[in-house]
């Protein structure tokens, strides 16, 4: 989002910049009522000569990064002994197929 409104931004500044540069009376305007002639170092005529410089982009590639995810498997065995003290025939089947 704050990419998006910084583009926006930039976008209507330069808008704006390029409509000064077509419409005399808007620069005119800006620089408090008349346009000085000599050594005149203002945005607008920059644009205007294209006398822009753009600074090479340095940022770095951002390489993808894949990870391996190793989840540990934890066992757990409990041993109950409680079916060996019911008495009998209270104590679950020995098989399944027999019940």
């Amino acid at each position: 989002m704050l990419y998006r409104a910084a583009g926006v931004l930039s976008l209507a500044l330069w808008l704006f910049m390029a409509a000064a540069e077509l419409y005399s009376p808007l620069h005119a305007w800006m620089h408090g009522g008349a346009i000085p002639k000599e050594d005149n170092d203002c945005a607008i005529v920059l644009i205007a000569h294209g006398k822009i410089d753009t600074a090479p982009c340095a940022a770095p590639v951002p390489l993808p990064v894949t990870g391996v995810e190793v989840a540990p498997l934890i066992e757990l065995f409990v041993s109950s002994t409680a079916i060996a003290f019911l008495p009998n025939g209270r104590a679950p089947p020995v098989f399944s197929a027999v019940s």
